[in-house]
Parts: C-alpha cells; sequence; structure tokens
C-alpha cells in the first residue's frame, strides 16, 4: 500500500512538471528566491503510518491505514535561504489492534488534523532546482472516532499529541510565480489511545511518513 501511494503521487508530481516545464524553459526567465516571498501550494498527500507501540491487558501491536488527502501549505521566506512551511491537512484512517490476546480487533475510524510548522532551510535560492531540508513541530488533533468496532469495544478516543518533525523536498520553478513541488516529512507522533473509558490503556507509535506533491504560487 505504501509503494502504491508514493508511486501514485510521484507519477502524478512528474504529469504536472512535464506539463509545464517544456514550454517555461525556454521562454521565462529565472527569478529565485527572495526574503518576504510568501508560497501558497495546493497538493495532495500520502499519509503513512507505522505499526508499533503497546496495549495493555491483551497486549497487541497498534496499527493505522494508509491515506491521501488534498494539502494545503504556505511558505514564508524570512531569507532567500531561510523560509517557514505551514501545512494543513485532515486525514481519515481506520484503526485496529494486530495480534492480540483477543485476536486483531478492529478499533473503528478516526480523523487527524496534523498541522505542522518546519524551518526550512534552502542551500540554492537561485537555483532553478532547489532543493531543502528542515525540521519543526507537529500538534495533531484526532477527532471524529466512530465506525465499526469488534466487540466488546464500544468506545475509542485518541489523545491529541504534540511530535517532532524532520522534512526534506526541492522546488521547481517553472516561471517567476509558478512552481512544482515534491515534499517528504516524518513526524515522530506517538498519541495514547483509551479503550472503553480507560478499561483498556494504549500507546500507538504512528510516526508517519507524510509523502506529497503540489503547485505552488509565488505572491
Amino acid at each position: 500500500m505504501k509503494k502504491t501511494v508514493c508511486g501514485a503521487l510521484a507519477c502524478s508530481a512528474l504529469a504536472a512538471l512535464a506539463m509545464m516545464t517544456a514550454p517555461a524553459m525556454a521562454q521565462e526567465p529565472l527569478r529565485g528566491k527572495q526574503a518576504g516571498d510568501i508560497v501558497v501550494g495546493f497538493g495532495a498527500i500520502g499519509v503513512l503510518p507505522q505499526s508499533g507501540g503497546r496495549v495493555d491487558a491483551i497486549g497487541g501491536r497498534p496499527d493505522a491505514s494508509d491515506t491521501v488527502t488534498p494539502q494545503l501549505d504556505v511558505t514564508y521566506f524570512v531569507t532567500p535561504n531561510i523560509a517557514l512551511n505551514l501545512i494543513a491537512a485532515t486525514t481519515r484512517h481506520d484503526v485496529q489492534v494486530r495480534g492480540s490476546a483477543l485476536g486483531n480487533v478492529d478499533l473503528g475510524r478516526v480523523w487527524a488534523l496534523p498541522p505542522t510548522l518546519t524551518l526550512q532551510y534552502h542551500p540554492l535560492p537561485q537555483s532553478r532546482v532547489s532543493p531543502y531540508v528542515g525540521a519543526g513541530i507537529n500538534y495533531t488533533l484526532f477527532y471524529g472516532e466512530g465506525g465499526g468496532r469488534t466487540p466488546p469495544v464500544t468506545k475509542v478516543d485518541v489523545e491529541n499529541s504534540w511530535g517532532w518533525a524532520l522534512n526534506m523536498g526541492v522546488d521547481y520553478a517553472v516561471t517567476p510565480q509558478w512552481g512544482i513541488n515534491v515534499d517528504v516529512k516524518k513526524l515522530f507522533l506517538r498519541p495514547d489511545v483509551s479503550v472503553n473509558g480507560g478499561a483498556i490503556g494504549a500507546r500507538a507509535d504512528l510516526d508517519p511518513w507524510i509523502v506529497g506533491a503540489a503547485v505552488r504560487y509565488r505572491f
């Protein structure tokens, strides 16, 4: 599943790049990144949680499904080399416990809203192909717990959680205003989970990869 999600996003990015860059290469000058630039992007991300953590009483391993969703992001350049990036998206995941004393236990579904702020370093701000690396912080809000559950599970609460983020990606300048972006983030996210009002406690070591491709516009 993770390979399918990553492959679909990569194909989308390459298709967009092929359509936009052919005429632009010969016609458009290169502007480069400048202090004060505000860049808004719209694209798609794949959120790929890892399977891990602990479950009290019944044992087993928490697991959350992969998902693809639209994403909006905003980047502000403090200097040509230093930028702040904020992403906003919401995703739905099916959750379960695998290999417990009760077998595989479905916990229903949960929605996640993971705004992530990273400080990025762009070593080649005047290049048409401009890579970057970054690090930052994430706060994920979990909401909308519901769906079908394996008896005797009747209620599941996933606690909101802070986490660290690592980031790398590349920008491609198509015109002075328009560009293509491919971005990868690694979140270190490990929320607590309460089942049946605290009868069973758990911690889900999600630590998701977030892989995305977007079209961006510079103001």
